[in-house]
């Protein structure tokens, strides 16, 4: 199958285009190179793709209508899974316009390109940041994900409705995944384990948000990644088929890809501590704004639909990454 790919050269992006290619697909990869973090770790993972004989890479933003339709004309793919973003929660209070743009104006050119090249199924990428101030968990695709508390997750739940539209009005089979604080190795390192390893290895203390108080659906990448793959497999066929985050009018559903057990922040630095043999300083500070105090995925439609739920333990998962960030950044770690 001819899959493209958007965001393959991002954390995510470029571990799902690895396995499709693994299982012998065509992957065509669309990435923009945006310096949101550092460039060269997202050409070392295009490298790595281009390897292979069945990648081809374009350099592309999402917002290039002309650019965009090109690909499409050229490499007619079958398959879609838009996973090009604009992520980060503080992030979005500095720089809204890049959210804007990137997200919203972004996956609309998408959706339009696809109005004229209707794959066979369209899967996006969106957040359990979505949820917002649901205080109801787990969280459920069943829930009303009405109030936003980040822009960031604002620009991401409109994308699912526009995607939503699409889907209705041009029957393209669409399915929504909404991701639970993914991790692993080539992660992003805006993110917290990241983060934390970097300031750890280099003698600094860590932040600890709302003096430690919150707790995360932790998601390791090969979960994730094995959800996309066999979600990919089963694409909405009809309104209102029975799960709980189906569209009643549209071939159009979102599924929850999470690890369904929440772990607390202190739990979660312990880990890191075991994996590094390092013990940090803390520096406790509160709540930042946009952020949420607890984030816990209901997998109960992912199991129904694929009969798979991400089941990796969390040290496992730490383990894995600070054995890959050892080697990959050795030589400064050893100055």
């Amino acid at each position: 199958m001819r899959i493209l790919v958007t965001g393959s050269a991002g954390f995510i992006g470029f571990h799902v285009a690895r396995r499709l290619l693994e299982d012998g697909c065509t992957v065509i990869g669309i990435d923009g190179m945006t310096d949101y973090y550092d460039v060269s770790l997202k050409r070392q993972r295009h490298a790595i793709l281009q390897a292979h004989d069945n990648f081809t890479a374009h350099e592309v933003m999402m917002q290039d209508a002309e650019a965009l339709e090109a690909v499409f004309a050229r490499a007619e793919p079958e398959m879609v899974i838009h996973l090009a973003a604009q992520a980060g929660v503080r992030y979005s209070l500095e720089a809204p316009g890049t959210y804007i743009g990137s997200n919203i104006v972004g996956t609309s050119t998408l959706l339009e390109a696809l109005r004229r090249h209707r794959p066979l199924h369209f899967m996006m990428a969106s957040t359990s940041s979505v949820y917002g101030a649901n205080a109801l968990l787990p969280f459920s695709e069943a829930h009303r994900c009405d109030h936003p508390l980040s822009l960031y997750a604002a620009t991401k739940k409109a994308t699912e409705d526009l995607a939503h539209a699409y889907a209705y009005n041009w029957t393209i089979p669409t399915t929504v995944f909404r991701f639970f604080t993914v991790y692993g190795p080539w992660g992003r390192p805006d993110m917290a384990l990241f983060k934390f390893i970097a300031d750890m290895y280099a003698g600094k203390p860590i932040d600890v948000y709302n003096n430690g108080d919150m707790a995360r659906d932790f998601t390791y990448i090969d979960d994730l990644v094995e959800a996309v793959r066999l979600l990919s497999r089963v694409p909405p066929r009809r309104a209102g088929e029975a799960d709980p985050g189906a569209s009643p009018v549209a071939p159009y559903r979102v599924v929850n890809i999470g690890n369904s057990q929440p772990v607390s922040l202190m739990a979660f630095i312990e880990a890191i501590e075991n994996a590094t043999g390092l013990t940090c300083v803390r520096r406790y500070l509160p709540m930042q704004p946009g952020d949420v105090p607890r984030t816990w995925a209901d997998c109960s439609a992912l199991l129904a639909l694929t009969g798979f739920r991400p089941s990796t333990p969390l040290q496992a998962g730490v383990d894995a990454f600070v054995a890959w960030y050892r080697t990959h950044y050795a030589a400064s770690l050893q100055q």
